[in-house]
């Protein structure tokens, strides 16, 4: 084992907590901004609300690509720290980091491209159209600060730094808070530049995230450095990066992409149903901040353990991630629907629009728990190069269950269908992550040996 392996000694339930509650007030900062950008701009009119809320799964899906890279980082880093390899560790950061930049540039040219024919392929209005363009065409050419920064936070992720990695989230969500209400609504006589400033904000927050990670790796065991580049055998670790990063992208994109389609759906019910279900959609990612926080703190414990063949020590770490998701999931679903209607008015005061974010919390809720599971399984099995099943189960969970539900039954149930789509996608998904978790961990040990060779 490596000096920087230090998840592979010590409790495991110590190690859940001291990695994940730093995780937690990071993933909270970052969900902070879709409620501070929704209460802005639903100051702007309805219109604009119903436009972010075709624009959320969108973003939701760039920003799964990236995570996708830094869950890749973060397993390869993290598998080779536990097994002793330094520098094995210090190239596959660098070229980490350098597919990331590459991958950003490509995805935000080509989305750029496709935002017309995209959008109109989600149902969206001749009205909401402008809105929506105003919003996705600085966005789309930052999407490489986007995955840079996550490369550079798998890289902090893989060493177990779960303190630092949310340093860099606390930062790019305090630039969001400070420039929002500027940009947006304009203030000290400053007009604001409406819904395009939510994007402007957002940009300036993911150069302040880059400029300090790049900061704080410095402090750490691993070199990110270009001589890493360089090095002739290089093929090989780029290769296992993106065996996991490739596979992981995908898995975390299948949900945004079935949003999508669901988004689609509601559109058919008019602008207060889009409205309600991407506000609710709102407060549901900031609801489940704990369940995401710890999904983001199992990959470097499971990895790190995994590498030093301490197969128990991986295998206690879910156990107890999975109790926690099925616990709190239930209680943050009762709390939800019990104060739907003070929720909904942080976000609009139109009583179609209420009805309908109160129709989705008190239906779609009861799956958090599920969705926990969900999460935390997928981030065991990318740790233990597992990352085509993590993606086959979430492609089953969204096209095999999600969305033939949510068709089927429209028709009957209107939009209460789509919001008991995801609720059945979530529970059965939930329970069949946790079967695949608990059947390779134990498998894939015993057929190593416990002792890793």
């Amino acid at each position: 084992m490596s000096d920087g392996a230090k998840l592979t000694r010590g409790s495991i339930r110590g190690h859940l907590v001291s990695q994940t509650l730093p995780m937690i007030i990071g993933v909270a900062a970052i969900m902070s901004i879709g409620l501070i950008d929704a209460y802005f701009i639903g100051q702007l009119g309805s219109a604009q609300l119903a436009a972010i809320a075709f624009i959320f799964p969108v973003s939701v899906a760039v920003a799964s690509l990236g995570v996708g890279i830094m869950v890749g980082i973060n397993s390869v880093v993290a598998r080779a720290l536990g097994g002793g390899k330094a520098d094995r560790a210090n190239q596959l950061a660098s070229l980490g980091i350098a597919f990331a930049l590459a991958l950003g540039c490509v995805l935000g040219l080509a989305l750029y491209v496709l935002l017309g024919p995209l959008f109109r392929l989600m149902q969206a209005d001749a009205e909401l159209m402008p809105l929506i363009l105003e919003y996705m065409q600085p966005y789309a050419f930052g999407i490489p600060l986007l995955l840079l920064q996550m490369g550079l936070n798998g890289v902090l992720r893989g060493q177990g730094e779960a303190r630092k990695t949310s340093y860099v989230s606390i930062s790019y969500a305090a630039a969001n808070w400070v420039l929002d209400p500027l940009l947006i609504t304009g203030a000290f006589g400053f007009e604001g530049f409406g819904i395009a400033g939510a994007a402007y904000a957002t940009l300036a927050g993911w150069a302040i995230a880059i400029l300090l990670a790049r900061w704080l790796i410095r402090k750490t065991p691993i070199e990110v450095s270009r001589r890493h580049l360089r090095q002739e055998h290089y093929l090989d670790p780029l290769k296992a990066i993106a065996r996991v990063a490739t596979p992981a992208a995908f898995s975390n994109a299948i949900n945004p992409i079935g949003l999508a389609v669901l988004t689609s759906l509601v559109a058919i019910e008019g602008q207060a149903a889009v409205a309600g279900f991407g506000a609710a959609g709102r407060l549901q990612s900031f609801a489940v901040v704990p369940l995401l926080g710890l999904s983001g703190s199992i990959g470097a414990i499971v990895g790190q353990n995994w590498g030093a063949g301490q197969a128990e020590r991986a295998r206690r770490a879910f156990y107890y991630a999975g109790a926690f998701s099925l616990v709190y999931g239930l209680l943050i679903a009762g709390l939800l629907v019990f104060a739907s209607d003070w929720f909904a008015g942080f976000f609009s005061d139109d009583p179609p629009v209420i009805e309908q974010f109160n129709r989705y919390l008190a239906i779609a809720a009861w799956g958090y728990a599920g969705y926990g599971l969900l999460i935390i399984g997928n981030g065991a099995l990318n740790a233990i190069d597992r990352s085509g099943i993590a993606l086959a189960q979430s492609v089953a969970r969204v096209f095999l269950v999600m969305l033939p539900f949510a068709w089927i039954l429209r028709g009957q149930w209107g939009a209460d269908a789509v919001y008991a789509a995801e609720l059945a996608a979530n529970v059965i998904g939930g329970a069949v992550a946790a079967f695949l978790v608990w059947h390779f961990l134990h498998r894939d040990a015993a057929d190593a040996g416990e002792s890793g060779k």
